[in-house]
């Protein structure tokens, strides 16, 4: 087996869906086996997948709600690739960008880990695709603003580089490095896992690169980024990974960095208070009601999404041509029609001027970035 393909699912269903099928479409001529580990979803999700990928997937269903990191390990364990690709649900992948990455990783031995150019869903590049190890030095520059080191700006996006942390949203690896380093470590939850994982893989010997290979990330959909109860996993998985790995430094050091830390977690927290209490006073309107669709694609798609647009009162409007498109808030691309790889680099090509949706006759679903309409 050449490849194993991990992702795991917490009430994303629809987008869990979208994943497999881009998967598929990247893997064809590719050994491959996909799991996907439903994390406990309530969403219905094990009878849905079953349903929609059955024979096609392997799913784990697990009884209670491991986390990110016990979760991949559970995979890992059942999987037999050389390689291993660590996939968030909430995410696209071009058709040629998997082997792409496989073709760097034989070439260069070395290579132990392997991210790729991450898109957001307007288009533009995600800066999380390449970062640095968040050491006290440069925890404390970017806690002041500065990012250009911990996101290593200095990078080119458009070739291949060396660099130190690897996203969990695509985090490609060798089998011999699992094998001499461990899986995920269990202890963060959520959130700091590929921080840890990917420093590991390089006090092993081994090195992490950047391959402009491209993936469009929903970022976070499977998880509520306005709650508190992402405020405390996430800065909590930061102390974690600080303690691990830089807890013998002189407390003239530590104190700083965790005293920053926790001062962005109360800021946070407060931007929270001032947006729920803004909601509460009425003082913020809900932006889907002006949101502007425009869908482009076949005379097939085209008819559905005209029913769907009626039956939910969208304002909306319809194309045959990718020259046609009207300005819009989300643009619904046609997956049939267009490949995935053709919908992110012309959502690139126009960042920022819309946010990417996408249509599947195959399910009859519109996903968003926010939303998922089930059609007729």
């Amino acid at each position: 087996m050449k490849l194993s393909v991990i992702i795991v699912n917490y009430n994303v269903r629809y987008y869990v869906e979208q994943c497999v099928n881009s998967v598929e479409r990247a893997t064809r001529n590719i050994d491959t086996e996909i799991f996907i580990v439903d994390n406990d979803s309530r969403d219905h999700s094990v009878h849905y997948l079953h349903n929609r990928l059955k024979d096609r997937v392997e799913i784990i269903e697990s009884s209670y709600n491991l986390g990110f990191a016990r979760a991949n390990n559970m995979a890992i364990r059942q999987s037999d690739g050389d390689y291993i690709l660590l996939l968030n649900p909430d995410t696209i992948v071009g058709e040629n960008s998997i082997k792409t990455v496989l073709d760097f990783m034989e070439s260069h031995p070395k290579a132990g880990g392997v991210g790729v150019k991450m898109h957001n869903s307007n288009g533009s590049l995600a800066k999380e695709s390449r970062r640095a190890i968040p050491t006290p030095f440069v925890s404390l520059l970017k806690m002041l603003g500065l990012s250009t080191r911990y996101y290593m700006s200095r990078l080119s996006w458009d070739e291949p580089g060396q660099i130190e942390i690897i996203s969990g949203a695509f985090c490609m690896v060798r089998r011999e490095v699992v094998d001499t380093i461990g899986g995920l470590d269990k202890d963060f939850f959520m959130y700091g896992e590929d921080i840890d994982f990917s420093y590991r893989i390089l006090k092993a010997g081994y090195e992490n690169w950047y391959v402009p290979a491209n993936i469009l990330h929903y970022k976070g959909e499977s998880t509520q980024k306005t709650s508190y109860r992402y405020v405390h996993v996430f800065y909590q998985a930061m102390i974690k990974f600080f303690r691990k790995h830089y807890g013998h430094l002189s407390f003239l050091i530590t104190i700083p960095i965790k005293l920053a830390i926790y001062l962005r977690a109360f800021l946070a927290l407060l931007t929270m208070e001032y947006v729920h209490l803004h909601k509460k006073l009425g003082l913020t309107f809900n932006e889907g009601f002006s949101t502007i669709f425009c869908f482009v694609g076949s005379s097939g798609m085209l008819g559905e999404c005209k029913k769907i647009a009626r039956r939910k009162g969208l304002e909306a409007s319809f194309c045959k041509s990718l020259d046609d498109i009207q300005p819009c808030d989300v643009l619904v691309y046609d997956t049939e029609m267009f490949s995935y790889e053709e919908i992110i680099k012309h959502a690139n090509k126009h960042a920022g001027s819309f946010n990417i949706g996408t249509y599947s006759r195959r399910n009859h679903i519109l996903i968003t970035p926010t939303e998922v309409i089930v059609g007729s």
